[in-house]
């Protein structure tokens, strides 16, 4: 039910003559150029513009933010700022790195902090508010140093700067506008980018200006261009033709089949991403909606065999968890979730108790790998509900789940890399535009969690956070990411667990 692979490999195999090309795989160390081809477009550049994981990953190579959070450590170093002091539980002081230039030649300073935090706050196009909804504003103190203040005390305001707070330059961004921005982006990092085109590709070169003790190196290879195709055959071919040099988040029943090629590397690691199944228990696209039913939900919970999903599709080590989080995040309590184990006569008792005993047809709106979505609608055929797909591209996907307009959705979420449930339970329960639940106690636990700065408090709004949304079905993990990767095998390049690939640290062997 889960796999097909001859049909997988026979795809490999019509191509892999193609990768055998003299040179192909080395073509590129020549012109000091990596080609990285991906399939999540990043529609708009400016890094807070866009909630894809792709999106961020260009933040990472193209600007640099205040803190630095080390890839291996996980610990806050500085960056563009070099020190701080909380000088008390809602204020932060940062001293600004001197000697910092922009892309374009301007310098870093105060000015361009304070501009950043206070457009954040008012830029009705910000992808994701809830990622900057603790903060209240920034103040200048003098040239190098700023006050940065926050609502309400926030322990994870720092982890939030490391990863998710790009610094604008003030003065050209105020010059091109925001649409010019994105069209011409100019930030501070060790890539700068050259050539935005539309949503097919990007291209960035080696910043020499970068600034002497940045925590970020400076780059190896000169030239960073990415390529985004439509679908994963596409990339594939890509690849396997010697036109792209880097890929990931392919079928993982191509990993074997990848491994083998000649000039190739096929890696899997793990990451801090869920893959999930999102109900409308709230009605937003439709009273109606039979998911609206705590039955219907625990049901839909029941009859879809999780382990079989994470062994035989994702493989690798991924696994399902209880908790609608990533284990290693702060306050993710996984004994405080109520588990939904496999049973699909329980789950056609459920849908009888219901009233829904012949089942109904529903809505299942998706972007991930198609066996994913074809699999849960397997499973639930075999209890008498009928799920039609609807596989759209990333984006398209996502306004619809903003709209309001998905009776089920199955997405991917990797908590923008943040090592903390703020980064989740917010995002999907705290009210906003992907919130299908919109129960007020949930909404509530998370604002008191937020606002509190004792762990040991903290957690405990968050376990009743999430006995509550486990109690009440609203929303399924499926499975624990592994990323699989595949690159030439003359690229020296490792990946992280916060599934962030750096190719800054990358180089040619």
């Amino acid at each position: 039910m889960l796999r097909d692979p001859m049909k997988r490999r026979s795809f490999l195999a019509g191509s892999a003559a193609v990768a055998a090309l003299p040179g192909a795989a080395r073509a590129q160390k020549a012109q000091d150029t990596l080609r990285v081809t991906w399939r999540d477009a990043v529609t708009d550049v400016d890094p807070y513009r866009n909630s894809l994981r792709t999106g961020l990953i260009v933040s990472h190579e193209a600007w640099d933010m205040l803190v630095y959070r080390d890839p291996e450590t996980f610990k806050n170093v500085p960056a563009l700022a070099t020190a701080w002091t909380q000088v008390d539980p809602t204020t932060i002081d940062f001293t600004l790195r001197d000697g910092v230039k922009f892309h374009n030649g301007d310098a870093f300073g105060a000015d361009d902090v304070v501009y950043t935090i206070q457009t954040i706050l008012n830029d009705p196009k910000v992808s994701v508010p809830s990622n900057f909804a603790f903060w209240s504003g920034a103040e200048k103190i003098n040239d190098r140093q700023v006050r940065l203040k926050l609502k309400a005390p926030f322990p994870a305001a720092l982890e939030y700067l490391a990863m998710l707070t790009p610094i604008y330059p003030k003065m050209y961004r105020e010059k091109v506008g925001p649409e010019g921005y994105s069209k011409a982006p100019v930030g501070a990092g060790p890539y700068r980018i050259t050539r935005v085109n539309g949503s097919s590709s990007i291209e960035f070169e080696r910043f020499e200006g970068y600034y002497a003790g940045a925590p970020k190196p400076r780059p190896a290879i000169k030239t960073l261009k990415i390529t985004e195709l439509l679908d994963a055959a596409s990339e594939l071919s890509a690849f396997i033709a010697g036109q792209a040099d880097w890929i990931w988040n392919y079928n993982p029943d191509q990993f074997d089949n990848l491994k083998m090629l000649p000039g190739k590397l096929a890696m899997r690691a793990g990451s801090m991403r869920l893959g999930y199944m999102q109900l409308d228990a709230a009605g937003r696209s439709g009273k109606d909606n039979p998911l609206t039913n705590l039955k219907v939900r625990q049901a839909i919970f029941h009859a879809i065999d999780r382990n079989a999903i994470a062994h035989n599709l994702m493989q690798g080590d991924s696994h399902p968890v209880d908790a609608p989080c990533y284990p290693s995040q702060f306050g993710c309590d996984q004994s405080a979730a109520v588990a939904y184990e496999y049973d699909p006569a329980k789950a056609k008792a459920l849908l009888k108790e219901a009233g829904f005993a012949d089942g109904f047809t529903t809505t299942l709106y998706t972007y991930v790998l198609p066996a994913f979505p074809a699999a849960v609608q397997s499973y639930l055929r075999a209890v008498g509900i009928t799920l039609n797909i609807q596989q759209l591209q990333v984006g398209a996907e996502i306004e619809k789940v903003m709209a309001g307009q998905t009776p089920t959705n199955l997405g991917t979420w990797g908590s923008n890399s943040v090592n903390d449930v703020s980064a989740i339970l917010p995002y999907y329960f705290g009210g906003g535009s992907n919130d299908y639940a919109h129960d007020p106690e949930v909404q509530q636990e998370l604002q008191l969690a937020g606002a509190e700065t004792d762990p040991a408090k903290r957690q405990t709004h968050y376990t009743a956070a999430i006995r509550r949304v486990t109690d009440q079905a609203y929303w399924l993990p499926l499975y624990t990411s592994v990323t699989q990767y595949a690159f030439v095998k003359n690229l020296d390049f490792k990946p992280f667990p916060d599934e962030l690939p750096r190719f800054y640290l990358s180089r040619w062997l």
